[in-house]
């Protein structure tokens, strides 16, 4: 059991010997196994792992909430002094959004959308406590200030569509903390959003923890996120916990061979995919009742000991450190300073020939406004600037990132570029020919198949009634690469060894494969029609740190041996820096900054550049950031700023200049341009953002 804060008062959560199993119609599923925890008031702890460990079960089996085919076979979840397996139902249903809340990773899953916000807002009080709907109201209207929601009256009244994915997700978090909960229970949620509006939410959760010394559990794969928001972490693999200590012990004097391989595929500011590429952990988490005797880890681990790592149940054991436990018979036995992961070191080769040339390329939507006011006014008819001058190149063999938050822009750009839309104005020259105004019904073969995408969710672009085989087939056959069917399956099983996964997966459906799994199929059937260009938009985002570093490792082989040019696109500027040659940073449709990779992460930066860099949350604890929030939200694209488009969100905004006149673009070197009213020499005196061993002003 965890020693959790020894002295610190009574817990109010201990889990003792949890151990959780779903029934079907196979038989018992053991989904977690001896889970113990203690949580003191006001306590932060973090629980990470990939996808199928049992994170969210642990969250679940707390709230006693299930499902009919799940329960808890051995051990005790004990709150606040009471046993919940003893509570009643009606008993439960107090408790629940009482005072034990949770915040869901999808905020629209946790919204009505029949109904306004303030409406949801104030059941929670009104059900929990019995007072009157003026009261809750009133206090529904202070939480949403609470959670530095602008407008509050505003939010009251709207529907869940009508806000933001960042106001949705404040909003149920104040939704959760309406009864003044004492645990509260964060699964996931930030995975969706951008970085900017994750550091607000992080920044957010800490004041609530402070200000109502709210005990929090919360579940996540970003470890820099747990960084930033824990006091302690569990680390959990297969249904175990299989490392645990306070935050600084296990991010410096991690012990568990897991741990070290979750940190090994992360990509920290020392990561570079050349000479200090990521290491995926092998193979895959079993399934529950699949599990291997002794050590579940023990098939991925470069440490097995046969005869001692699988003769029976590992117990977990006091570690090194105060507070520390892990799961291992040979954690003492491993000497970690001299061992060197099996890595495929990348020599530096220069980019190719231009194969992309953007010019000033525009696309704006016609919007009519068929409203009394606007017919009056002569304004009925207006224009979505969706992407403004984008200019920008790319070189065969280069990786080039898009970066900015949603509603950018990037999106568009990537529409316009395979021809599911066509460009208003400009040029965007791909292999010498202009295909700004094509669209993709008028493009040839050769240039569809020379330009693929590898999109962020593989279930919404995979048939679901189609083997893998078959959809990879269509692609090579569609391009003309291959005709006959013999060849055809020769060169999709050539693509499975590509991209890491067994031939026979070429029989299998889609609902047959794991998230990442998916992911790779998705990336096959993009080089499949033997690409001169990949767009990849958000392809890692929604995967473990692990299979992100897999993926991320096969797109560089595989655009190394077909010298692919690589046009990323993400918010996660930690990916970025790792994957990225140059990159580009937009927001509003404009090019705020764009240069290598090494030059928009140093000084000097756009203002813009450097509030994204602040954001991106870093597991390791020898790193320190400045500290620069965004305030308020990117600005409607009917309405945009007149002058600079970051004016309304600029902590160094000049004056009436960036107001009133577009910013002139800072040539700051061949490569380097950013657009801004600042000077160049008042650019060059900020500080790096992201410092490495120094405190950060």
């Amino acid at each position: 059991m965890s020693n959790g804060q020894s002295g610190a008062g009574k817990p109010l959560l201990e889990c003792n010997d949890l151990c959780i199993s779903y029934f079907t119609r196979a038989g018992e599923i053991p989904a977690v196994k001896d889970f113990s925890l203690q949580l003191y008031p006001g306590e932060s702890v973090g629980i990470v792992g990939e996808s199928g460990c049992g994170k969210s079960t642990v969250a679940m089996a707390i709230m006693n909430y299930m499902g009919a085919n799940g329960g808890i076979v051995g051990g005790s979840i004990v709150f606040d002094g009471r046993d919940m397996a003893s509570l009643s139902p009606e008993e439960l249903r107090q408790l629940r959004g009482g005072d034990i809340a949770m915040v869901y990773q999808e905020p629209m899953a946790a919204l009505n959308p029949s109904l306004t916000i303030g409406k949801q807002l104030m059941e929670v009080p009104m059900f929990h406590e019995n007072i009157s709907a003026t009261e809750a109201a009133a206090r529904a209207k202070q939480m949403l200030a609470d959670v530095n929601l602008p407008d509050p009256d505003r939010v009251m009244a709207a529907y869940p569509h009508q806000i933001s994915g960042g106001q949705q997700q404040r909003v149920v978090i104040s939704m959760a903390l309406l009864s003044h909960p004492k645990l509260l229970l964060l699964d996931e949620p930030t995975t969706a959003l951008d970085v900017t509006v994750e550091a607000g939410i992080v920044e957010l959760i800490g004041e609530i923890s402070a200000k109502f010394g709210t005990s929090m559990l919360y579940i996540s794969h970003n470890m820099g996120l747990i960084k930033d928001t824990c006091d302690r972490v569990c680390v959990m693999y297969s249904g175990e916990v299989v490392e645990e200590g306070p935050i600084d012990t296990v991010f410096n004097a991690m012990s568990h061979p897991y741990t070290r391989g979750l940190f090994g595929a992360i990509p920290l500011p020392s990561a570079d995919k050349r000479s200090h590429p990521l290491v995926a952990i092998r193979g895959q988490l079993p399934l529950p009742h699949e599990r291997p005797r002794g050590c579940n880890f023990g098939p991925r681990c470069d440490f097995f000991d046969a005869g001692r790592c699988d003769a029976g149940d590992i117990p977990i054991v006091d570690g090194a450190h105060a507070m520390q436990r892990v799961r291992c018979v040979r954690w003492q036995e491993i000497d970690w300073a001299s061992h060197r992961p099996d890595v495929t070191v990348r020599p530096e080769e220069p980019a190719g020939e231009e194969v992309l040339a953007v010019d000033e390329m525009r696309k704006y939507y016609t919007v009519h406004d068929r409203s009394i006011k606007a017919m009056l006014s002569g304004h009925s008819v207006r224009h979505v600037k969706a992407n403004e001058s984008i200019t920008f190149n790319a070189r065969k063999q280069e990786t080039v990132a898009i970066v900015g938050e949603s509603g950018c822009g990037k999106s568009t750009f990537a529409k316009v570029l395979t021809g599911l839309e066509t460009a208003t104005d400009g040029k965007i020259d791909f292999d010498g020919v202009d295909i700004s105004h094509v669209p993709v019904h008028n493009r040839t073969p050769k240039q569809l198949g020379s330009l693929q995408m590898v999109f962020q969710n593989p279930n919404d672009t995979l048939n679901p009634s189609h083997t893998i085989g078959a959809q990879i087939g269509r692609v090579i056959k569609k391009f003309g690469v291959e005709t006959e069917p013999a060849k055809i399956q020769q060169r999709v099983m050539q693509l499975l060894d590509a991209v890491k996964l067994p031939r026979d997966f070429m029989w299998r459906r889609p609902r047959q494969l794991s998230g990442g799994q998916k992911q790779r199929v998705g990336i096959a059937r993009a080089f499949a029609g033997n690409p001169s260009m990949v767009i990849a938009d958000e392809p890692v985002s929604a995967l473990d740190v692990s299979v992100q570093a897999a993926v991320t490792d096969l797109l560089m082989d595989l655009q190394r041996e077909n010298k692919t040019t690589l046009l990323f696109i993400s918010h996660d500027l930690s990916v970025v820096r790792y994957l990225a040659d140059r990159i580009v940073v937009m927001y509003l449709g404009q090019i705020m900054e764009r240069g290598t990779t090494e030059q928009v992460f140093a000084p000097p930066y756009h203002p813009y550049t450097e509030a994204l860099l602040s954001a991106v949350p870093i597991a390791d604890t020898s790193v320190t950031k400045k500290r620069i929030l965004l305030e308020g939200n990117l600005p409607s694209v009917l309405n945009p700023p007149t002058g600079c488009p970051f004016e309304t969100r600029c902590p160094r905004k000049v004056g009436r200049i960036c107001e009133e006149e577009r910013p002139p673009v800072i040539e700051i070197s061949a490569e380097h341009r950013i657009a801004c009213h600042i000077p160049l020499e008042e650019l060059a005196k900020a500080e790096p953002v992201i410092q490495v061993g120094k405190a950060a002003e």
